[in-house]
């Protein structure tokens, strides 16, 4: 295909795929299957990597994510992003009313849910998205445009924009991600999100765009903030006028003529709330009519001319018949409890989170008890409490398995943290997370044995732990879905180069707890071989540099467990290399230095530039202080350059960088 043809079939695909987009995440009107989009979307990825300069500005490829940030710049407002004053009873929402109507007369309100997601600025330059900004203190926010551009439901380009807009929303995610995300939370040993606020909050504020890409985050705008070629009389108007722009306005709004009006769909909001797709802590009522708002004017913090009304938790009692131990994929024991089915915000509730041992010891709940139940952000049930009153005599407490029910292998918590864990590297509970993590880039490097192909393989059967990678046959692998002869010999190529990784790189690659890649370089340099770190006692690991007592008893027990054994006679019988080169006459020029990197490298990635350090003995820091021997700064560098300029610690360039390598 020339030039002419992919500009062509690229400018068909991104005006396609972005109408599909918007009838999708904007409509809710899909016009076409996941697979068709997803396979054009592939397409358009294609000719845009094989013609980079024809590549549209909003292409649907944006929507992944791009480079990671080292941090987030801070942003000022333009104006100052307000809160809102909370109001828990109708009394107090007629008391709002009547301090309206002294000010300006008889005023109209707008009713519209109060979505409980992360607020955020967005800016648009002549209909083009430049900026978008949390909310911080609602003067200085954070600059997280490349993740808002993720959200496939705010247009990266409006069609008959005016010069200049800034619109205020609520990121949030829906109900049906959140159940999603946790559950694979769950299943890879990950703390739980809370609520959808707290996962919104947490996969926008990623470093890493594709993170936040993943986390599928949506959008509800609600408020116009400032606009240059445009003068809107209302805030009903305003919010018409974004919507016939293609943005998403906040939807079950109603404009009300007077405050019974406005209660009465306060009452609907909330009767609805259980229907939605999107968590609301409240319904908020503004004056529709912006001369009026300017009568009533602000306070330092909030707006006179709106309020939001919080709806109360619902709690109920119900009994407690079990509780049930979930084994994840880094080996935590989750606990889930059995409950008698209840009715809870709208459906039926038969089970809770209980978070950890301690919670359980905290609340000192028992199997029997009757409990008070809620749901946390109005989505997840929760205990809160137990009725002491009905707890049947002779109860005895409940006693936290010192066996993990997966494996039968005993448990094991270090006081560092609450979580409980198995630690058996052939648990079958966390035998995926185990191959996926050993396979990545910074492990065994076995390119192309990503989660999906390394999920795949397991549920075919073809693998059920790391070792059996090195086992692959071709004609097996080639006859999975979508790999054939090709792929195939690609993947046990890769799986062959790898073997050479070294005893470094394989030690990260077992996953030890608290053993990282640059801990693992610091073990092998005392450490030259598999069989002298299995005799190794704890006390000789502490005196290693940067190995303390929490880690060396991790490598110990580690070693100790038969599974481990089992594992590493099967690496080293398919000939994975389990020693590491010592090298005569190492270069240990950046022995006793500690670098900080900060911002983008020109022409390296920072996990390149932080293996050359370690290579030559050096040591690198995430934060810098007055022990930190040098920041290597890039473009974009944030607070460390800040931080190191107070400290008086020396700032070099990728070109310093590369002239101290010479």
């Amino acid at each position: 295909m020339n030039a002419s043809e992919a500009k062509k079939r690229i400018d068909d695909l991104t005006a396609t795929l972005n109408d599909y987009s918007y009838r999708y995440y904007v409509l809710d009107d899909p016009a076409v299957e996941d697979y068709e989009y997803d396979m054009l979307l592939r397409e358009l990825a294609g000719l845009e990597e094989q013609f980079p300069e024809l590549r549209h500005f909003d292409s649907p490829t944006v929507r992944v994510g791009g480079k990671a940030l080292d941090e987030f710049a801070k942003v000022t407002h333009a104006s100052p992003l307000q809160s809102l004053q909370d109001a828990f009873s109708f009394d107090e929402l007629r008391e709002f009313d009547r301090r309206v109507r002294e000010a300006c007369g008889e005023a109209e309100y707008d009713v519209e849910p109060k979505i409980d997601g992360l607020s955020v600025a967005v800016e648009y330059e002549n209909g083009v998205l430049v900026r978008g900004a949390t909310r911080g203190d609602g003067v200085v926010g954070e600059d997280v445009t490349q993740n808002v551009k993720t959200v496939r439901s705010l247009p990266l380009k409006l069609e008959n924009a005016p010069e200049y807009l800034r619109i205020r929303g609520e990121i949030y995610m829906s109900v049906s991600t959140f159940n999603k995300l946790n559950a694979e939370r769950e299943e890879l040993g990950e703390p739980l999100f809370k609520n959808p606020r707290n996962a919104a909050a947490g996969s926008l504020r990623q470093l890493d765009p594709k993170i936040a890409a993943k986390r599928a985050l949506d959008i509800i705008v609600f408020n116009v903030e400032e606009v240059r070629g445009y003068t809107p009389e209302s805030h009903s108007a305003s919010l018409d006028w974004l919507a016939s722009l293609g943005i998403p306005a906040i939807p079950h709004r109603k404009l009300c003529k007077n405050i019974d009006e406005a209660l009465e769909h306060i009452a609907a909001i909330g009767e609805m709330r259980d229907t939605l797709q999107f968590g609301i802590d409240g319904a908020v009522i503004k004056v529709n009519d912006f001369a009026k708002r300017r009568m009533l004017g602000s306070t330092a913090k909030a707006p006179r001319w709106a309020i939001a009304y919080k709806y109360p938790p619902e709690e109920k009692p119900t009994v407690l018949r079990d509780i049930e131990i979930q084994v994840g994929r880094t080996g935590v024991l989750t606990p889930t409890a059995v409950l008698d089915p209840v009715r809870l915000a709208g459906t039926t509730v038969s089970r809770a989170t209980m978070h950890n041992r301690d919670y359980i010891r905290e609340k000192d709940i028992r199997i029997g008890d009757t409990v008070i139940v809620r749901k946390a952000g109005d989505i997840i049930p929760e205990i809160v409490s137990v009725d002491l009153s009905k707890r049947p005599p002779l109860t005895p407490e409940y006693e936290y398995p010192d066996k993990c029910p997966a494996c039968g292998e005993t448990v094991f918590n270090d006081g560092s943290e609450v979580a409980v864990r198995c630690v058996n590297p052939e648990c079958p509970a966390q035998s995926l997370r185990n191959i996926i993590h050993f396979a990545s880039r910074d492990a065994m490097d076995i390119d192309g044995l990503g989660p999906a192909l390394a999920e795949l393989l397991v549920k075919e059967g073809l693998i059920s732990n790391a070792a059996d990678i090195y086992y692959l046959e071709k004609d097996k692998v080639a006859a999975l879905e979508r790999m054939g002869d090709t792929s195939a010999a690609n993947l046990i190529a890769a799986a062959e180069r790898s073997k050479q990784a070294g005893l470094a790189r394989l030690l990260f690659a077992l996953g030890i707890r608290n053993v990282g890649l640059q801990t693992a370089r610091t073990i092998t340099k005392k450490y030259a071989s598999i069989e002298a770190l299995e005799a190794a006692s704890a006390e000789e690991l502490t005196e290693l540099e940067d190995v303390g007592a929490v880690i060396a008893d991790s490598i110990v027990s580690f070693f100790a467990k038969e599974g481990t054994r089992h594992l590493l006679g099967r690496l080293r019988e398919a000939g994975v290399k389990m020693t590491e080169d010592v090298k005569e006459n190492a270069d240990t020029r950046f022995a006793g230095m500690t670098f900080v990197l900060t911002g983008t490298l020109p022409s390296m990635d920072r996990s390149a530039a932080s293996a050359l350090i370690i290579e030559r003995g050096g040591k690198v820091s995430g934060s810098v202080s007055k022990k930190t021997t040098y920041v290597l700064a890039g473009e974009n560098p944030g607070s460390k350059l800040t931080n190191a300029q107070a400290l008086g610690v020396p700032v070099i360039s990728e070109d310093d960088f590369k002239k101290m390598m010479e």
